[in-house]
């Protein structure tokens, strides 16, 4: 069902926020500055959670205990849900019931059966849905997909991913009760692990950038640094087949940070490379070839980079900001975002193939008739 716009674009959008921890939380005051939307809710079964969020508002909000009572105010024209995992695909189809536009934060949704559930309610709905893939939001990364599809880097040969860390992954619980809630990354019950949590906005990624699905994907991992009590691997290693023979690998550290986020898109004449901000074009061959204006950016020069190549020089918005502004636009033209729930159901397929792979230990195949019972 397609999108209405309800609403003039001077109108202000009220969003309420439903699960106001790290990411719910800190949202907040991104939401403050940006023109036309304003947080007059929030929502988390968490009391001091609750009440450090209604304190980053701008402006007066209501508090809701149950995320229930959020959904039936009648002033919430649009809702945020920053919950665990395991949560997102339930809260959403409720959201949407209610008459809410949503903003799910990424992965879309836990489960075969939780992503078909939040594809059938948003086909059934007039509301936007949008996922919260945000690097779809970036215009740096936008530009450099747009690069690739006009050849820039030739043929692309492999796509390799990272995003290390080194530490725990652990938040702190000032009381024992709330360690499944707090700590929810840990438990499978709740929690995709790294994959779902990080790899995913890769995965996205490279789904954009090939528009298509992967045919296979193979994976391992472990829980061999943090013997902590987790259920959630430590590290994992994943490699998902695209059509043509393309590999994309995938891998994440809880012990070491070197590089940290990196992705590399390779091809035969060249490769991008991209951090959180930035991207860096490298060229096959002698650098000292590449002269004059870099990717139609005008006023970009040649700047070479040791060991990492041309910088890409464009202004953009912190790609959280842009995917939230993105959302208002979105609800007053009634356009598809950008990262919607197609997008969204395709990494968050992924996501549970690569679980299914590291977790069973074998190679799955992407199953043709599971991905036309969702997109019919």
């Amino acid at each position: 069902m397609l999108a209405q716009a309800i609403k003039s674009p001077n109108d202000a959008i009220n969003i309420g926020i439903i699960g106001t921890g790290d990411r719910g939380g800190g949202l907040i005051p991104f939401i403050n500055e940006i023109d036309n939307l304003r947080v007059v809710a929030c929502s988390d079964l968490i009391p001091f959670r609750l009440e450090a969020a209604m304190a980053k508002v701008k402006g007066k909000a209501r508090a809701y205990p149950d995320h229930r009572k959020l959904l039936d105010d009648p002033q919430v024209d649009a809702v945020l849900v920053a919950t665990p995992f395991g949560t997102h695909s339930k809260i959403a189809v409720e959201a949407l019931q209610a008459g809410k536009h949503v903003f799910v934060e990424k992965t879309m949704a836990k489960g075969y059966g939780g992503i078909k559930d939040l594809v059938d309610a948003a086909g059934q709905s007039d509301k936007i849905l949008q996922t919260g893939h945000q690097y779809r939001s970036s215009r740096l990364y936008g530009h450099i997909v747009e690069q690739i599809k006009k050849g820039k880097i030739g043929k692309i040969t492999a796509l390799e991913c990272q995003w290390n860390r080194n530490g725990n992954w652990r938040r702190p619980v000032p009381d024992p009760q709330w360690e499944r809630m707090i700590n929810w990354r840990m438990y499978r019950e709740h929690s995709g692990g790294l994959l779902a949590e990080l790899c995913s906005h890769q995965l996205d990624l490279a789904h954009w950038i090939l528009g298509t699905m992967p045919e296979t994907v193979m994976g391992t991992g472990g829980i061999d640094y943090w013997k902590d009590g987790r259920e959630t691997y430590d590290n994992i290693h994943l490699i998902y087949t695209y059509p043509k023979g393309i590999r994309a690998k995938f891998t994440c550290l809880t012990s070491n940070a070197m590089d940290g986020y990196k992705v590399k898109v390779l091809g035969d004449k060249g490769s991008f490379v991209l951090d959180y901000t930035k991207a860096w074009f490298h060229p096959e061959g002698s650098q000292e070839k590449q002269l004059g204006e870099l990717d139609g950016v005008s006023g970009a020069t040649l700047n070479w980079e040791q060991g990492r190549g041309i910088p890409v020089d464009l202004a953009h918005e912190d790609p959280s900001k842009q995917a939230l502004i993105d959302f208002r636009d979105n609800i007053h033209s009634g356009d598809r975002p950008l990262s919607n729930v197609t997008t969204g159901a395709m990494t968050a397929l992924c996501v549970q193939m690569g679980l299914d792979a590291m977790y069973g230990e074998t190679l799955v195949e992407t199953d043709p008739k599971l991905l036309q019972g969702l997109w019919d």
